[in-house]
């Protein structure tokens, strides 16, 4: 395998710029979740270039394409990239600035979205040294739920046959530029939006014992809520109950009839998820009602908690120490943020790692979802090269 891997570096190392000018190109011209239909055709271009068969039109915008090794094997398995851009104007003074206003790859899907082409093209390179098939899925919405990996999953991408694993890889700003991280097992939370109503009663600011100040108990509420985490959750299980968004349509002198609250929750077990849900509404309902108000309690449940298969995460670990070096493998700790990535890891056996992106001599550090979050493009060698590495080995 060692000369494999030497012609997977040469490759990678050979098509950076190609990569860096499709990065810069997704960049350029982002989509929204459901949206993606330029870079759908963007993708579908690259890989008719690469003589890659695909299907495309998958869960609206997804595409999925296959490469089969000339080796005999019946072996299958799946990479995937997401596509879709968030709603946030870009900061950044760089050529390659978002061109489609208040849209931007803040969550780096510009860079997934290469690396999976760029790992493409290495694979349909190397095809006579390998068997097995591959699977490519570029999926949409991402960052809408519910999500295009179950929309995808819906449609039978992880079907006719099912896939023996499959690996996802996300940037993560606070690893260095070539590094890439893996945690085993619970990795990412489980996501809920929660939608809150307070109801009073209106009036005077001046008078308020002639009224039922809805802002008063909203401000109860999200207090107590807080109680669940600190005194239901089990101290071993983390637990994330925050909000973002608080309307209260009044004045200084105006006490609103209603005030509406929305906020998440964030955990790792399916029990306990259920639990806290019904632990929110009694909470909240049981406040307003005790100051004389009400409170209508609206949860919308998001993406499952991710886990990564321990025995897979461990192979793909020694797979990345045997491609870029011990000391470019990192361990990583729990995550409250989510990823829909985790319906395709309930399905099948999944790895999702993390791709090293931070350049702090040139300034990129910035978190993802921020506008000014870039991305140091030599990780367009590393993503590339490692998947294509990662998805031979795995076939073997």
């Amino acid at each position: 395998m060692k000369n494999l891997k030497d012609q997977i570096q040469k490759l990678a190392l050979d098509g950076h710029a190609e990569f860096v000018g499709w990065r810069r190109y997704l960049h350029q011209y982002p989509e929204l979740s459901t949206e993606e239909h330029q870079t759908a055709a963007f993708v579908a271009k690259r890989l008719t270039e690469s003589g890659i068969p695909f299907t495309p039109g998958v869960a609206g915008t997804g595409i999925v394409a296959h490469i089969t090794g000339r080796k005999t094997s019946n072996r299958l398995i799946a990479l995937r990239a997401d596509m879709d851009a968030l709603p946030i104007t870009e900061e950044n003074d760089v050529p390659y600035k978002s061109l489609n206003p208040g849209v931007m790859h803040a969550c780096g899907h510009d860079v997934h979205t290469s690396s999976l082409l760029g790992a493409a093209r290495i694979l349909q390179t190397l095809r006579d040294d390998f068997g097995g098939t591959i699977r490519l899925i570029f999926q949409p919405s991402e960052e809408k739920y519910p999500g295009g990996a179950i929309m995808m999953i819906g449609e039978g991408v992880l079907r006719n046959p099912t896939p023996e694993a499959i690996f996802g890889q996300h940037v993560l700003p606070e690893l260095d530029a070539g590094m890439i991280g893996l945690r085993p097992g619970k990795y990412m939370a489980s996501t809920d939006e929660i939608y809150l109503t307070v109801k009073g009663k209106g009036g005077h600011g001046a008078t308020p014992d002639k009224n039922i100040d809805p802002v008063l108990i909203a401000s109860h509420i999200v207090v107590a809520l807080q109680q669940i985490v600190s005194r239901h959750a089990a101290p071993t299980m983390p637990t994330v109950i925050s909000f973002g968004k608080v309307v209260a349509n009044g004045r200084t002198n105006i006490i609103p009839a209603e005030v509406r609250l929305e906020g998440t929750i964030r955990t790792f077990s399916e029990t306990w998820r259920a639990e806290a849900h019904q632990l929110i509404r009694r909470i909240a309902q049981g406040t307003a009602r005790a100051m004389g108000g009400d409170c209508d309690v609206f949860i919308d449940p998001g993406y499952p908690f991710l886990v990564n298969n321990p025995e897979l995460t461990a192979r793909t670990r020694q797979w990345a120490i045997d491609f870029l070096g011990a000391g470019k493998v990192a361990d990583l700790d729990l995550r409250m943020t989510a990823e829909d990535f985790a319906y395709y890891s309930q399905q099948i056996p999944g790895c999702f790692y993390r791709l090293g992106i931070r350049n702090e001599a040139r300034g990129i550090t910035h978190s993802l979802h921020s506008s000014l979050f870039d991305a140091d493009e030599s990780s367009l060698i590393t993503g590339p090269g490692l998947m294509a590495w990662v998805a031979i080995n795995s076939l073997q």
